[in-house]
């Protein structure tokens, strides 16, 4: 029932009035958040810019799951890279005086996956802000109509659970 639930919530989500750019802010904030150790200091930072920006919220949470078993999946390839960028020696003096400062020590940033994974996260950030734009606008103009007339859809529609979750989420 619970993926049911956030399956319904996605759909909503795209067909509704949010702006592209506030469902795609939200992903993209998960996104983050999802590839990176969860305890983190740079995630607070993140969860922060979450309600600063007027993010997404339920986007941020789907961008959290989907994220969170791609970076599980990729943590070899982050320690790997993460290794790479703490061993080279010129940057060494940068660590020393990084891991010096206590709230940066906090950071965790010496952790070859917490480094490894927060670069590819933001390296990917702004190329994923505008494929999640593109998404919701070519859904909205292209798939929308086709996905409600799918048999499996129809049928969600009609179901109790769909109706239970419609009339207490204050869905139409």
């Amino acid at each position: 029932m619970l993926i049911v639930k956030y399956f319904i919530k996605l759909f909503k989500t795209l067909q509704s009035d949010d702006r592209p750019q506030d469902i795609a802010r939200g992903f993209v904030l998960g996104m983050v958040m999802g590839l990176t150790p969860l305890m983190s200091l740079h995630n607070l930072i993140f969860l922060i810019l979450i309600f600063i920006l007027r993010a997404h919220l339920s986007m941020a949470i789907l961008g959290i799951g989907v994220f969170s078993i791609l970076g599980f999946i990729l943590d070899p390839l982050f320690q790997s890279i993460g290794y790479s960028v703490l061993t080279m020696e010129s940057l060494q003096g940068l660590w020393t005086d990084l891991y010096n400062t206590p709230i940066i020590a906090l950071s965790m940033f010496n952790n070859t996956v917490v480094m490894g994974s927060l670069i590819v996260a933001l390296i990917a950030l702004i190329p994923m802000f505008y494929l999640m734009i593109w998404f919701v606008k070519y859904y909205r103009d292209n798939l929308d109509e086709k996905i409600k007339k799918l048999k499996i859809v129809q049928l969600v529609k009609t179901s109790r659970i769909y109706g239970f979750y419609n009339k207490f989420s204050g869905g139409n």
